[in-house]
């Protein structure tokens, strides 16, 4: 019976691949400062929109950011950028995966479970808001439309960019399960928001007085799932094909003296000549 870390994709086996610091197509130092900057970005924009908000009069919408699921996925890429910087960065210096050897695997595999995160939730949180949330006409003053094109915009740009450029596997088929799971804790957060401030975080999830809009609701809450499920296969898809293209190739780090695979083969290997 294969164990629990062999169903998420973290067995031991698999840790001289290196798939979350690597890249195939940027050396080690450059794929860190990558993410390093999209994580600095992220939690610039954050607390500047909490600024404009303590400035304007309007300090208790900082509180309730922490109810909508826009801002909570926002935040995971935020953390998943830095952790993943840090990664990628100590593997520059040490040519291990310095971290994660020294963590519980337990650690590695909920890692492996926040990147399938970041590359599918961003996805959803963009189609929802500019198809369904979304109304015209376009922003008359300038923060509004920054703040949505960074939120809803460049939120699947950044998880696009995890997809395509990083060394990982195709998402564990188990890992779709977890997603489903947040989903239903974010739809509790969101009805536990109502019941102690008296706001829905979005519009589609109110019944209405009578509960008149709850087949709407039910709807809404079933096309979503149904999204998760293609964006998770997408996702996957993505990660397969960009395996299948580029062949295995890795970036590592000139300190990385174990680049080979299990069965004592050469990868396909680039190595990074930066040293510490």
């Amino acid at each position: 019976m294969r164990s629990i870390y062999q169903l998420l994709g973290v067995d031991a086996s698999l840790d001289h691949k290196h798939v979350y610091e690597t890249s195939w197509l940027l050396p080690p130092l450059a794929f860190a400062c990558l993410r390093g900057l999209i994580a600095l970005y992220i939690f610039t924009t954050i607390f500047t929109i909490w600024g404009l908000y303590g400035t304007h009069g309007e300090s208790y919408a900082i509180g309730e950011t922490f109810s909508y699921f826009t801002w909570l996925t926002y935040w995971g890429i935020g953390f998943y950028m830095l952790t993943a910087a840090i990664h990628s960065a100590c593997y520059v210096i040490s040519g291990r995966s310095l971290l994660f050897d020294r963590w519980p695997r337990s650690l590695r595999a909920l890692h492996g479970l926040f990147y399938t995160t970041v590359t599918t939730f961003p996805f959803i949180v963009t189609v929802v808001f500019w198809a369904i949330l979304y109304s015209p006409p376009w922003y008359p003053t300038v923060e509004p439309a920054w703040q949505n094109i960074s939120q809803h915009g460049l939120n699947s740009f950044y998880a696009l960019l995890e997809v395509v450029l990083a060394t990982t596997n195709p998402h564990p088929l188990i890992s779709l399960a977890f997603l489903i799971f947040i989903l239903l804790l974010y739809v509790a957060l969101a009805y536990l928001t109502y019941h102690t401030e008296g706001f829905y975080t979005y519009s589609f999830l109110d019944p209405g007085p009578h509960g008149e809009h709850s087949g709407k609701v039910t709807g809404y809450c079933f096309a979503i799932l149904a999204a998760i499920l293609v964006f998770f296969v997408l996702s996957w898809g993505a990660i397969w094909l960009r395996r299948r293209l580029t062949h295995g190739k890795v970036k590592r780090s000139a300190r990385d003296v174990f680049g080979k695979t299990a069965e004592g083969m050469p990868e396909v290997v680039e190595v990074s000549n930066f040293q510490v």
